[in-house]
């Protein structure tokens, strides 16, 4: 219980969470793909890889991005690096895609769609989607209480039905005040020589929603063609500890050459440990046993009269005068 209880996460779009909210999935749907994954604890996994093999995902952070972080994420960007941003009401991403230079932004308020949903007007398929490259047999995206996204001046790749609507007073109904019709979720802008992709909703990704219209094939699509994936959970919950110490170890030479080492030594002292018991329990049971008994001559002559008594004398002592010529029978145990 204790393995599992370090080794997973609860919390909401964590890649080691298996629950519905968690996003273990998508990590086998970049690795479909062909592509290597990364889970980056630190922003410094964007200097890591050649910006124009990868693409990296963050999913509706919860921490804003330092000036530093800020720079390295532009950089990449900018160097050729694809950055696909899911959020819907968070309070960092708008911030952080200005930094970065996108202009693409989140609305924030919640989008409903009477008319074309799964299951809730609060989860709207958007079914209108571009002839474009990075949506490639793409017919819908089912979101899970989104937002829309301003695009600005970017190009969208995914909008809703045209009975879509924001619901600005949150009261969950179409008010007079609301204006319905088609509202981008996904969009796509030029950063430099990258590309900085927006989605209006990070619940797509969580395992509850992978599989639901078009949003697994979505997924897939923006993998491909990328021979890396790194998967940004540096500014959100914290990973758990088993999962923080194996990153930490597959990332450092010199912790895997110590733990070599000590395992090594622990191997050799379990075995050194092994062989000194094997060799305590046999001195023990040699100890344990009781010495030998010296029998004579005229101690054999009396059992055997005593056993044979109708043997002669001479017979008796044909067989002792055998016993005495015999190699190896100097002591008998009774």
């Amino acid at each position: 219980m204790l393995v599992i209880a370090a080794s997973t996460s609860t919390a909401a779009f964590g890649i080691y969470n298996n629950a519905w909210d968690g996003t273990a999935e998508l990590q086998d749907i970049a690795e479909t793909t062909g592509a290597t994954t990364t889970i980056a604890r630190e922003t410094t996994a964007y200097t890591q890889s050649t910006p124009t093999e990868t693409l990296s995902v963050i999913l509706s952070p919860d921490q804003p991005y330092s000036q530093e972080d800020r720079q390295q994420i532009e950089s990449y960007v900018r160097n050729g690096g694809t950055l696909v941003v899911a959020d819907d009401y968070g309070s960092h991403t708008n911030g952080l895609l200005s930094d970065l230079g996108a202009e693409a932004r989140l609305d924030g308020q919640p989008l409903r769609d009477e008319q074309f949903n799964y299951r809730s007007p609060a989860m709207p398929v958007a079914n209108n989607v571009t002839n474009h490259s990075t949506v490639d047999n793409v017919s819908s995206v089912t979101l899970n209480h989104g937002t829309a996204v301003n695009p600005n001046n970017a190009s969208v790749l995914v909008s809703t039905s045209h009975y879509a609507y924001l619901d600005t007073n949150q009261n969950q109904s179409l008010d007079a005040s609301e204006t319905v019709g088609s509202y981008p979720v996904v969009t796509t802008e030029q950063l430099g020589q990258g590309t900085i992709i927006v989605v209006g909703d990070p619940s797509l990704f969580i395992n509850a929603m992978i599989e639901k219209s078009g949003n697994r094939v979505f997924a897939h699509s923006l993998f491909a063609g990328h021979s890396h994936v790194v998967l940004d959970y540096s500014h959100t919950a914290s990973l758990p500890p088993l999962a923080v110490a194996l990153l930490l170890l597959r990332d450092s030479l010199l912790l895997q050459f110590l733990i070599g080492v000590g395992g090594t030594l622990a191997v050799f002292i379990v075995l050194q440990t092994d062989g000194l018991m094997r060799l305590k329990r046999r001195v023990t049971r040699t100890q344990s046993q009781p010495a030998a008994i010296e029998v004579t001559e005229t101690d054999l002559v009396t059992h055997l009269r005593k056993e044979y008594p109708d043997w002669d004398d001479e017979r008796i002592q044909r067989v002792v005068t055998a016993r005495r010529k015999a190699p190896d029978t100097e002591t008998q145990q009774e």
